[in-house]
């Protein structure tokens, strides 16, 4: 092999690598169930990157601290960090978009958009169980951890949204810039329809969260909506005791 190639094989390798990754995940929700699996990916994640972060210090001459977090990242300024998060976000959202892509155009929207769906069933308790540990909001933390999570969410970096709280019993969240609907609006283009996942994403959000939130749709494309916002959903809570 030549130095192109080497390099290929390199960036492959580390492609090779995520897809395993996914595949063991995928695999162990499909035999054990997405409540054990997703302890499993943690304990696998925790053990894997600590591993992985200390042989490529080696390798590339970085520091990383005791728990394989590079040091170059962590002197870094706020203002930095934060533009670092929100390309992290723009390219989870790209890899979305370039997987709908790839379905869509030899197979048609609703095969892209059945998969997609799915996808969310998954990810979003995933991305809700991540984002409790994060803040240790505890088991059911109500509406007002509800609040909190949303702002944590992969979205929230990159998009524009709203929350209020018209009373102790009510929680409404308002996309108010979509990067993907305001993408097709310069284009000249129609909302894409995304309710269906929506209301999958929303609803599997925000009962991961707390089991005793309900989640009810105010509007989401293809409904009509006001120019201030996209999607606009609604959680409410019985018993916050």
């Amino acid at each position: 092999m030549d130095k192109n190639e080497l390099v290929k094989l390199i960036i492959d390798g580390m492609r090779r690598t995520l897809v395993h990754y996914g595949f063991w995940f995928n695999e162990a929700i499909h035999q054990f169930g997405f409540e054990e699996a997703e302890k499993m990916e943690k304990t696998a994640w925790e053990n894997g990157f600590k591993i992985i972060m200390k042989r490529l210090s080696k390798i590339l001459g970085f520091e990383i601290d005791e728990d394989g977090v590079p040091i170059v990242l962590k002197e870094k300024s706020e203002e930095e960090l934060k533009k670092i998060l929100e390309g992290v976000a723009a390219n989870w959202l790209a890899n979305d978009g370039v997987w709908f892509q790839a379905i869509e155009f030899p197979n048609g929207i609703n095969d892209a958009k059945r998969t997609n769906d799915s996808c969310w069933t998954k990810f979003s308790p995933f991305e809700a169980k991540k984002i409790k540990e994060l803040l240790n909001l505890g088991e059911n933390p109500g509406l007002e951890g509800l609040k909190k999570a949303l702002q944590y969410r992969m979205y929230a970096f990159i998009n524009r949204w709203s929350i209020e709280k018209p009373d102790d019993k009510t929680l409404i969240f308002r996309m108010n810039d979509c990067r993907v609907q305001s993408a097709r609006k310069r284009k000249g283009l129609p909302d894409y329809d995304c309710k269906t996942a929506g209301l999958v994403e929303y609803i599997f959000f925000a009962k991961t969260i707390d089991s005793r939130i309900k989640t009810e749709c105010i509007c989401c494309p293809p409904d009509n909506h006001p120019e201030e916002y996209y999607c606009a959903w609604k959680f409410t809570i019985k018993d916050e005791g």
